[in-house]
């Protein structure tokens, strides 16, 4: 009786030091270690991407947003728009509409979805590109294809007041290949590729 108190004792000793082991090592010291790496190595990474202009942060690169007229749900044509998103671009409620591609409600809301683009960038609907009328899986892509960026060139230099050829200079100044030159597509930042245009037209 009492040598298997004791056992019990010492099992239960050895089986709260380890508790306490585990819970410093995994709760306290991994943590600390792999944040510390992560900001050593990885500072702008570990800290969400976010863009900065004045000081003042602006957005993510990895997070796509609305440009829309101040106070409304218009977007802006001044600036050059993203893709759709089926939670107004809000990273905690990321997820794509769910409906297939057969579905008659998302087949007219693409159909509408382009005529309103093309009318807004003065093109035809046959140039408008897959990715300007439908979202992405997880709502909040920052980026459009080279083609989306191409049709909203001549919008948003009438709206802005500059030459075509400038700002036809930015979109391919801020196209980006596909990733070790075959993985994934061309890309257009929207954030980056907006920012650089605010910073032409203060030169102007």
């Amino acid at each position: 009786m009492n040598n298997s108190f004791v056992n019990f004792g010492r099992m239960t000793w050895a089986a709260l030091r380890m508790l306490l082991v585990l819970t410093v090592v995994t709760g306290i010291v991994y943590p600390l270690v792999v944040t510390g790496i992560g900001q050593a190595a990885f500072h702008d990474e570990a800290n969400g991407s976010m863009v900065k202009v004045d000081g003042k942060e602006v957005g993510s690169k990895l997070i796509g947003q609305s440009w829309n007229l101040p106070g409304t749900d218009k977007p802006d044509p001044k600036w050059f728009q993203p893709r759709p998103s089926n939670s107004n671009y809000d990273p905690l409620t990321t997820g794509s509409s769910q409906l297939s591609a057969s579905n008659p409600e998302l087949v007219q809301r693409v159909k509408d979805a382009k005529k309103q683009v093309a009318e807004f960038n003065g093109v035809p609907q046959s140039e408008v590109p897959k990715d300007a009328v439908t979202g992405s899986a997880s709502a909040i892509d920052p980026d459009i294809s080279p083609a989306y960026a191409d049709i909203q060139v001549g919008r948003v230099a009438k709206a802005n007041g500059l030459p075509v050829a400038q700002v036809q200079k930015l979109v391919e100044e801020h196209t980006d290949g596909r990733t070790l030159g075959f993985m994934g597509e061309p890309h257009v930042n929207v954030l980056a590729l907006n920012i650089a245009l605010k910073d032409l037209l203060a030169k102007q």
